[in-house]
């Protein structure tokens, strides 16, 4: 009693110090006409200022009133974000009917029963099914035969039980087919714990121990490799040596990532001949190598690393494989022997060619295959080995996303892939690389009547104010008029090198079904059109990937795709970094922006690199330490850039738990917002206090958040069915 009672009267405290005028008796309706939304007697939250002086290391000063807010133990942040909680709950009570009907809409549209595709490793057929009403999948395997017995490998809703977040990851079977290693994690801070069970018995083994996420089995199936990380910054930095039946405590440290801006990850070759440790991030990559007959050897340099140098292994027969940025910005991808790795030995399998991005390979006996990207759009490339015939997989779609799927077999000339575009369900698709021919294993379900031709994709550029061509997917129901009438859903982000590709979102129907129009739009920073288009889109070029969005935004307004009126935009993580600029920089062009676990702190989080994933990122948005880096920063940085202006309806959602973006920058954002903004539209915070970086682990509760997201967009258009 006494803990509810001292959060209800700080919740009280906090709300009475808003700092805004006082709207008791005070009738609040959006600025938006035929608006569902509105609020009488309340009061939005606000947290206590306490002011702290932020001082660059080239002396320039910054006064944060919300620093204190990164205090995850304090009950008065809690208090905080529980009373954002509340006052969202109470705004968005009028569309509370409307939230559970698309919940229950989406969740209509699931076949609950669903299995995935099974693909065959090792003589046992492996799968993953869900069935009716559990939130977590069921991974199983059959011995030799499709139609043999079933036996469940791990049931994660087992695992689930009493659990608010529940995230399974690492799944790895030993080479002899006997043991299961696999890691959870609970927290919804990426901090794993790996376990193993005896699948012959079914019994768990006693090893355990904290592991970063990745599981390897060396070929004895007794020894396993493991990654770990830095408890402070959760970099990903150590690779242990595991026994099974040892104590963990005297597992061998075999490789440490000493450099601080570098991560350290572990994998296999496809062959299972090689463990690969990969140490990099963002521009630079190296590769360290280890027999896997061998697991108490010493891993081996492939190349030293050098900064702006990248470079990934595969092993096939007696060569490795290397893809690589070396001389070719777009990757081409080189060979040598696996006797012979110096530099001087490569040679050229596919080299760079212009205006193609080599994304990715898939190796077989007698068939390479490239993931490729060209004008925007992936492509997949046949080549044969002994002649270089060659030849491309026609996709049928003008905008669509495809993809290497699960390809463990090398004998063999069948490839599997998967498909899927804006109108077209996920497709898992066998192709008879020598005959061409395509079999199609499974279209991905879509309950409720759902038919692919009452929609109509298109594939469209927008001109950016330098003159650079942005793609753009687009989507609606026929018969949708472009004459400026339609709403607009617009998506982006532009980090990392991360592709935006337009596949396919059953949830996203109800918005199409209610007139909306669903766009993505590419901008810079991402590789849809070559690492070129990532290299203008990040550090001291970043200010591309906002106005490259925005210009998307006013060309759809311009083209009466939609109007500034019912325009909405969303970004997650980084794309929440471009929503918060996108508002600072033109809120008159949207009707509302969702930004979810946004990176808008960008200054103060940049400069500490106790933060998880602060140091890695230097390479990506710079370090405040240069002094032209901080003062290019302090120019977008979208909580440093708050102004006394109107915006846009804003709905700012985070997890208390993320590891990822803190959930203290959107707090501090959303409390810095109320400070400053002039305009009467929304400004609702929720906080998902057990979600992760991705929100909830179970697939129905996702639902209800998205639903969230969507009613809101609804209601602020008057739509209330």
């Amino acid at each position: 009693m006494q803990k509810h009672f001292f959060h209800f009267c700080v919740v009280c405290l906090l709300v009475s110090a808003c700092g805004q005028p006082n709207v008791h008796h005070q009738r609040f309706i959006t600025t938006v006409q035929n608006s569902v939304f509105h609020a009488e007697a309340l009061s939005a939250p606000h947290p206590e200022k306490k002011n702290k002086t932020l001082v660059s290391s080239h002396g320039e000063e910054r006064i944060d009133p919300y620093y204190w807010l990164n205090e995850r133990e304090n009950p008065q942040v809690i208090a905080y974000l529980e009373a954002e909680n509340k006052y969202a709950d109470a705004i968005l009570q009028p569309i509370d009917t409307l939230r559970e009907k698309l919940f229950l809409e989406m969740r209509a549209r699931i076949k609950e029963d669903d299995n995935s595709v099974p693909y065959f490793k090792n003589g046992y057929w492996y799968y993953v099914r869900f069935e009716t009403g559990k939130e977590y999948p069921i991974y199983c395997r059959k011995k030799g035969k499709i139609e043999a017995e079933e036996s469940v490998m791990l049931n994660v809703n087992l695992l689930a039980e009493g659990k608010p977040y529940c995230q399974v990851g690492g799944l790895s079977v030993s080479p002899d087919n006997r043991y299961l290693a696999y890691s959870v994690d609970y927290s919804g801070r990426n901090l794993f714990q790996a376990f193993f069970m005896d699948l012959e018995t079914g019994a768990s083994l006693p090893d355990q121990f904290e592991v970063a996420g990745s599981l390897e089995w060396a070929n004895d199936s007794k020894t396993i490799l493991y990654d770990t990380k830095d408890a402070i910054t959760l970099r990903n930095d150590k690779i242990w040596r595991h026994q099974l039946g040892s104590d963990p405590a005297k597992d061998v440290l075999m490789f440490e990532e000493k450099d601080e801006t570098t991560y350290a990850f572990l994998s296999k070759t496809k062959s299972e001949q090689y463990f690969l440790i990969s140490s990099g991030y963002t521009e630079t990559l190296e590769v360290q190598f280890l027999d896997a007959n061998h697991p108490d050897g010493t891993f081996r340099t492939f190349r030293p690393r050098q900064a702006g140098f990248v470079y990934e292994l595969e092993h096939w027969n007696d060569r490795f494989l290397i893809r690589t940025n070396w001389e070719a910005k777009n990757f081409r991808l080189m060979e040598t022997p696996v006797g012979q790795i110096e530099q001087a030995n490569w040679s050229n399998v596919l080299p760079e060619r212009l205006g193609v991005l080599l994304d990715g390979i898939a190796v077989f006996n007698d068939f390479l295959v490239a993931q490729e990207r060209k004008g925007g759009l992936q492509q997949l490339h046949i080549i044969r080995w002994s002649d270089h015939a060659d030849h491309y997989i026609d996709m049928g779609e003008p905008t669509y996303t495809s993809g290497i799927d699960m390809n463990p077999e090398f004998n063999t000339q069948i490839f599997r892939y998967h498909f899927s575009s804006l109108k077209t369900p996920n497709t898992v698709v066998d192709y008879d690389m020598d005959k061409r021919l395509k079999t199609v294993l499974k279209v991905a379900p879509v309950l409720g009547g759902f038919d692919a031709e009452n929609y109509q994709t298109e594939f469209i550029w927008a001109t950016a104010r330098d003159g650079a061509k942005v793609p753009m997917s687009l989507v609606y129901r026929k018969g949708v008029q472009r004459n400026g009438t339609a709403p607009c859903y617009l998506n982006g982000y532009g980090s990392y090198g991360f592709s935006y590709d337009p596949g396919f979102n059953r949830d996203v129907l109800s918005l199409l079904d209610r007139g909306f129009i669903y766009a993505i739009a590419n901008v810079r920073g991402g590789m849809e059109m070559g690492y070129e288009w990532y290299e203008s889109g990040k550090m001291m070029h970043k200010m591309n990937t906002f106005t490259d969005f925005i210009d998307c935004s006013a060309f759809l307004c311009e083209e009466k795709y939609t109007a500034t009126d019912r325009l909405f935009a969303s970004g997650r993580s980084a794309g929440g970094l471009l929503m918060g600029a996108i508002a600072n920089l033109r809120p008159d062009l949207y009707k509302g922006i969702i930004t979810g676990v946004p990176f808008v702190d960008v200054v103060t989080t940049m400069s500490d690199p106790s933060i998880p994933l602060t140091t890695g990122e230097y390479s990506e948005w710079g370090n405040p330490a240069d002094a032209a880096a901080y003062a290019y920063m302090m120019q977008y940085s979208p909580y440093d850039n708050v102004k006394k202006q109107p915006y846009p309806n804003l709905l700012v959602l985070t997890s208390f738990s993320d590891s990822q973006v803190q959930y203290f920058e959107p707090a501090k954002y959303v409390a810095r917002l109320r400070d400053l903004k002039t305009d009467h539209n929304l400004l609702l915070f929720k906080t998902n206090m057990t979600g992760s970086h991705g929100g909830s682990s179970g697939r129905f509760e996702r639902l209800k958040e998205r639903a969230l997201e969507y009613a809101w967009m609804l209601g602020l258009m008057g739509i209330g069915q």
